[in-house]
């Protein structure tokens, strides 16, 4: 099950801001929020055709995170109380799509990866790492935050930091495995549920990712 290219291409568009977004985003603000406009353009160009409709379905998904990636990390990026709200700008336009029928296979992609936001940020929030992020989102060069690094791991090594990693971890987990379970037995929503197990999942290993940066810098 968990062969399906959906699921895995979904994986890769979930890890694609992480290692290329973000540098842009960092340097060329406007540049990253007008190629939502391309990604837009060629999820339309891919969706119309029937040989390629998946493929476009799940990249307007991706576009809508791209969107909301490029306003929080190019501007708003130094209050981490912003970042759930401005990640989640694309739900007006998943709703529709899910009531329509349109899309349907990004739409749930994006509300995979939002669950997977919405998860790390509650760790951010109950593990008190809101002055850490403040700190590194203000410098100019990553290597100047080992402080706010140390003290990030700091509270993270603590017995609190490490009840909410697992308990979070195994919540995105169980609901990301019941998801393949749907996919299975629900032939009609298949794709879309893969989408969304794999944008749920790939949480996991991103955020496992931003944790040894962390280690490393600090």
């Amino acid at each position: 099950m968990v062969a399906e290219p959906t699921f895995w291409a979904s994986g890769f568009l979930v890890s694609v801001p992480v290692f290329f977004q973000a540098p842009l985003v960092r340097h060329a603000p406007w540049i990253s929020l007008f190629l939502t406009l391309a990604w837009l353009g060629l999820s339309w160009k891919l969706y119309t055709h029937p040989k390629t409709r998946w493929w476009g379905s799940l990249l307007f998904g991706f576009t809508l995170t791209w969107c909301a990636g490029s306003l929080y990390w190019g501007w708003l990026r130094q209050e981490p109380l912003w970042h759930l709200p401005v990640e989640a700008l694309g739900l007006p336009l998943a709703w529709w799509g899910l009531r329509t029928g349109w899309a349907v296979v990004g739409n749930f992609f994006y509300l995979g990866s939002l669950l997977g936001t919405a998860i790390t940020d509650l760790y951010i929030h109950s593990v008190g790492l809101l002055s850490e992020w403040r700190q590194v989102m203000q410098l100019t060069e990553m290597q100047q935050g080992q402080a706010a690094f140390q003290s990030a791991l700091l509270k993270m090594q603590t017995l609190w930091g490490g009840l909410w990693a697992v308990e979070l971890s195994l919540i995105l987990l169980v609901i990301g495995i019941w998801s393949l379970h749907r996919s299975a037995g629900e032939p009609k929503h298949r794709l879309s549920w893969l989408a969304f197990a794999g944008a749920a999942l790939s949480t996991l290993v991103v955020d496992a990712l931003f944790g040894i940066s962390a280690t490393l810098i600090a």
